[in-house]
């Protein structure tokens, strides 16, 4: 079993908006083919498409789509699997990082939640992003404190994605 059979199928932080908020399409990509497998596809500007993420395509552990996938994901390995080919860490060692990662951004997820932005099909940072732009009501304790608590889940998560998964 090779390191990727080993390690995405229980992680997919590249495909649930943990790590990127959007993918940009290359021009090999054929964006009204992606657009019908389901992908949403947004114009960041006049020469870049993107499809934004979490991605229609992933069902929670796989990629339906895998065989026409976008150039970026077939050609995308994320730190954690190339350690784990050059043999620096084990893929144990390594699935004990993905379940970390995974728990952390899911009590960030949480967090979100609680706070009332349940937009699940928008990005994690965008989520994150529009909670913490809503007014904080300084005499509602639980308020004030979950916005704390998100600030510290978030640099923890990006600290560890950071370290663990995108270099």
């Amino acid at each position: 079993m090779n390191s990727i059979d080993q390690l995405c199928p229980n992680c997919g932080l590249c495909c649930d908006s943990t790590l990127f908020a959007d993918v940009e399409l290359r021009a090999s990509d054929n964006a009204a083919r992606l657009s019908r497998l389901g992908l949403t596809l947004l114009k960041k500007n006049k020469f870049t498409t993107a499809f934004a993420q979490p991605c229609a395509g992933f069902d929670g552990k796989l990629c339906r789509i895998y065989a026409d996938r976008p150039k970026r994901c077939q050609l995308f390995e994320c730190g954690l699997l190339k350690r784990v080919e050059s043999k620096e860490i084990t893929p144990a060692a390594a699935l004990k990082k993905i379940t970390a990662a995974r728990a952390q951004a899911e009590q960030v997820r949480g967090l979100l939640r609680l706070m009332g932005q349940n937009k699940e099909q928008m990005a994690l940072t965008h989520r994150y992003a529009e909670a913490m732009s809503a007014p904080i009501d300084m005499s509602d304790e639980t308020n004030a404190e979950r916005h704390g608590e998100l600030m510290l889940a978030v640099n923890d998560l990006m600290t560890r994605l950071e370290r663990d998964f995108l270099r």
